[in-house]
């Protein structure tokens, strides 16, 4: 059966830079927006095939009026590949650190601010059901369009952890019981030689900087994804992808 959507409080176009609003476009972004009973849902914008194409995917959900892609344009930008549809949203109330105490898998990222990388990165941690992001409130992407429509849905399913102090979080993961696993090229063990049993914190460093020493030294295991080709290294989100397999594999 599929999940139903609430009816939007308003069908008129919102701001995108309103205080406290945000704008999600892209099919399955806003499809998974509009399916979560958490999501305070502004304003619907869709043209006439994608208002055909909800009505479709979610028999009960009121369509809005259609508009032109013209009128999408102007709320996302020319260039966003919007795909005939953006949903005007309240922000995702975010998680506190100690309500992951029951969580088995969380992702978090030392200074990668990039929200496009963000977003392909919360895409693949939903897939291998991870149960939040964590990152640092002055070095991670605010939750914007862009990384929204990177994550595809993702964003609806994973919740986000912003900290003041990554170290401190190390800590206090540590204390919850999370096996801290640090993704580095270099001097480090296979993935697939750590043994898993517990909850895991998979920790990743912007490209380029990698993890920074004191995150490094707060890790459990440095850890790293063997490559047998001439490039050692990948894309992060490309090695999140990768290494939410791997924990997943052993895991299992």
């Amino acid at each position: 059966m599929k999940a139903k959507a609430r009816r939007p409080q308003s069908t008129r176009p919102a701001k995108q830079h309103a205080e406290g609003r945000s704008v999600i476009y892209g099919w399955h972004s806003a499809l998974a927006a509009l399916r979560n009973p958490a999501r305070r849902i502004l304003s619907v914008l869709a043209t006439a095939n994608a208002a055909q194409r909800l009505a479709e995917e979610i028999p009960d959900f009121r369509a809005p009026e259609p508009v032109e892609a013209r009128e999408i344009d102007r709320l996302v930008g020319g260039d966003a590949v919007h795909q005939g549809i953006a949903v005007v949203v309240e922000p995702l109330e975010e998680k506190d650190l100690d309500e992951l105490a029951e969580g088995k898998l969380v992702v978090v990222l030392d200074q990668i601010t990039d929200p496009h990388n963000v977003g392909a990165i919360l895409r693949s941690a939903s897939a291998f059901g991870a149960d939040a992001l964590i990152m640092t409130e002055r070095h991670g992407p605010a939750d914007s369009a862009v990384m929204a429509k990177a994550a595809s849905g993702g964003l609806e399913h994973v919740a986000i952890v912003r900290v003041k102090n990554l170290a401190r979080t190390m800590d206090e993961l540590g204390e919850l019981g999370f096996l801290r696993l640090g993704l580095d090229s270099e001097h480090a063990d296979p993935i697939e030689s750590v043994a898993i049993d517990g909850p895991v914190a998979l920790v990743l460093g912007a490209e380029g900087k990698g993890l920074r020493r004191l995150t490094r030294e707060k890790c459990d295991r440095l850890v790293r994804l063997d490559m047998p080709g001439a490039i050692k290294s990948l894309n992060v989100s490309n090695a999140a992808a990768l290494a939410l397999y791997a924990v997943n594999r052993q895991r299992k």
